[in-house]
């Protein structure tokens, strides 16, 4: 994704990726027509960008990037500081736990809208964090804003994949170690390393090699097991 070349749109408001959100996923019938996955919203945006091309390009596209979903969650805490609801109705004075309840349901909403976007896979990329608690115990997590989205984000998407530095053990076994320079993609839950990953498609290995394209065509079947690296 570093070193992509081809087609991008750059987003610099929650605002501008919530619209290509509905431009990409449609109008969501569940919705109150008016509202901003409704199907009123929907065709305001059409007229918006009549002209443009920008449905076209959007219909083009099989695979969606968002990078990164850390970079997301900061346009929308943004947002939501300036929303209604981060504001006290009795003092008018900033409320943090209602813009961080705000940024909570705004993220998730967008973010279930592209899960439902009729023939596309999407791909967020996140930063992955490194916690150690008051007594020492290590944990890894996306670098979020706030801690709703980052809770239900493993709920929402298929995958869940993390990518680490690796080397081998005395035995030949894979382990974490950050001085290498051996990339691999953990796609399992219940790793060795406590590293977030989950594979709802059951044809990943714990481990796999840091290759997309390949990950992707083993996940849709299109990669035989014997030409997988194995784990």
């Amino acid at each position: 994704v570093q070193d992509w070349r081809g087609d991008s749109i750059p987003v610099r408001s929650f605002t501008d990726f919530r619209d290509l959100a509905v431009l990409i996923g449609g109008h969501d019938p569940a919705q109150h027509p008016q509202s901003w996955y409704g199907a009123e919203y929907h065709a305001w945006l059409q007229q918006q960008y009549l002209g443009t091309g920008i449905e076209d390009f959007l219909a083009r596209k099989r695979i969606v990037f968002v990078d990164s979903i850390t970079d997301l969650t900061r346009q929308a805490m943004a947002y939501a500081r300036q929303q209604p609801e981060a504001f006290s109705e009795r003092t008018g004075k900033p409320d943090v736990r209602g813009a961080y309840g705000l940024l909570g349901r705004e993220v998730i909403q967008a973010l279930k809208h592209l899960q439902h976007a009729r023939g596309k896979t999407v791909i967020f990329v996140g930063v992955l964090e490194k916690v150690t608690d008051a007594f020492g115990a290590t944990t890894w997590q996306p670098q979020m804003e706030g801690t709703k989205a980052g809770r239900e984000l493993p709920g929402i998407v298929d995958q869940v994949v993390s990518m680490q530095l690796f080397g081998r053990d005395a035995k030949g076994e894979w382990t974490l170690d950050e001085t290498s320079a051996e990339r691999r993609l953990v796609c399992r839950s219940g790793n060795p390393w406590g590293l977030p990953a989950k594979d709802r498609s059951g044809r990943l290995d714990v481990t796999e090699a840091p290759d997309l394209g390949a990950l992707i065509a083993k996940i849709d079947g299109r990669a035989s097991a014997h030409s997988a690296n194995p784990s």
